[in-house]
């Protein structure tokens, strides 16, 4: 993956780095919020990008 596009996914709950994806940076501004699994949480909460 490309270092630029590269973004990890925080989960909301227990503040783990559980996921990596990508975004065009350029076309969406603002942070992105997922429902995600956390296998620290062992549950599904909301995950958001974090810098």
């Amino acid at each position: 993956m490309s270092q630029d596009n590269l973004i990890k996914l925080e989960c909301g709950a227990c503040q783990q780095i559980n996921y990596f994806s990508r975004k065009n940076k350029k076309t969406s501004k603002e942070r992105l919020t997922l429902a995600k699994y956390c296998r620290h949480c062992r549950k599904h909460t909301s995950h958001k990008e974090t810098k």
